[in-house]
């Protein structure tokens, strides 16, 4: 056998075993993200949750708390060994030396949940080493399942989708952040490009995956929750992530927040980086 073929057989193999290695993960967080949606359902269409404040700015629901408690029974339960970091549970320095580890958002768009916009989602990702593999992320009012995982591409409803082509600021459509927006600090890049203010830091970047949008940034600091499973579609999707300063994302840290984020198709990641204020960037 050649050394062309010889290698081609081992990525063969290797792809094989991480296929069938992430198949029940997927399936798993698959089922964890409905489950959860049918929570967030319930409480979206009776509107009898509770509504209590972790800091300024920051609220929480007995949605979040119990889809977090279903989650965390299946996703941890069934892969115990796995190590686990969500926003909604009290963190265990224990995943540091964890292989591999779920990191979850219950409800990701709070505040649009208790305003009843239907821009919130379950938001899902199994990272190895740091690196972010599978991704789920389920708008439970809107039906949308965004899913993926390394090497088997990215899908939503079960079809394939990727990033768009699009390759000019000029004639890109970015996701905002509604709470940014609302405070003016989007007005500066109006005339730019098309904003859409959007809900949920992890529903943009799944939007921005299944090619619904060309790209999303923010210069604030975000949380490893808010952006894990949205980093796992955009790369299976065709699309780049990395922090506002170009570097790539590391996952499972000491400190869960991450300096801000710029999801694309790719083509306008160096645009976008050029364009944010911030330290000297890559040219």
């Amino acid at each position: 056998m050649s050394s062309k073929s010889e290698s081609v057989s081992r990525r063969t193999a290797h792809n094989g075993r991480l296929h069938g290695d992430l198949a029940r993960e997927l399936e798993t967080a698959r089922g964890a993200a409905l489950a959860a949606g049918e929570i967030l359902k319930r409480h979206w269409r009776d509107r009898g949750f509770e509504v209590s404040h972790k800091s300024k700015d920051n609220p929480v629901t007995t949605a979040d708390l119990e889809a977090d408690h279903k989650l965390k029974g299946i996703l941890h339960g069934g892969f115990p060994e796995y190590g686990w970091l969500s926003e909604e549970t009290a963190d265990d320095a224990a995943r540091l030396g964890r292989e591999r580890v779920w990191i979850v958002d219950p409800l990701d768009g709070t505040k649009e949940f208790i305003k009843g916009v239907p821009e919130f989602v379950v938001a899902i990702a199994l990272v190895e080493r740091g690196a972010p593999v599978l991704g789920v992320t389920y708008n439970p009012i809107k039906h949308e399942l965004f899913t993926a995982a390394q090497g088997m591409g990215c899908h939503l409803d079960g079809a394939p989708v990727r990033v768009t082509s699009t390759s000019t600021l000029a004639q890109a459509t970015v996701l905002a952040s509604r709470s940014e927006t609302s405070r003016g600090e989007w007005k500066k890049y109006e005339g730019g490009m098309k904003v859409n203010p959007i809900g949920s830091v992890a529903y943009k970047l799944a939007l921005v995956a299944a090619g619904r949008a060309d790209a999303t940034f923010t210069s604030s600091p975000k949380s490893e929750w808010d952006i894990a499973s949205g980093a796992a579609l955009i790369i299976e999707a065709g699309g780049r992530i990395t922090d506002v300063d170009g570097s790539e994302l590391c996952f499972n840290r000491l400190s869960v927040k991450v300096k801000g984020m710029i999801a694309s198709n790719g083509l306008l990641h160096d645009q976008l980086e050029r364009m944010l204020p911030g330290r000297d960037r890559k040219k």
